[in-house]
């Protein structure tokens, strides 16, 4: 199954802001920044992450459910993988 690359762009440049965030954390334990300004961005990042696996869970839930990858096979994700999925970034 291949995901919608407009989609999937736009997933992309929310996984390089939180590589962007995650650099930053790493920069301020090296500084010695507080502790509250550290959890406050590493928190950011964490949400930046979960967001992107939830996009991209979203972009392909139609095509896995509905789109099997051969017309004559069944949608490559049933109701129970999907569930583990999501669980899977809760």
């Amino acid at each position: 199954m291949d995901l919608d690359p407009t989609e999937m762009t736009k997933v992309s440049n929310r996984l390089k802001r939180a590589q962007g965030q995650l650099a930053a954390v790493i920069r301020m334990l090296d500084e010695g920044k507080g502790c509250e300004d550290v959890v406050t961005q590493l928190s950011a990042v964490s949400r930046a992450l979960d967001r992107a696996g939830f996009a991209i869970i979203a972009s392909g839930m139609r095509q896995c459910l509905t789109q099997p990858d051969d017309a004559d096979e069944a949608p490559t994700l049933d109701v129970a993988k999907l569930e583990k999925l999501f669980l899977s970034l809760a």
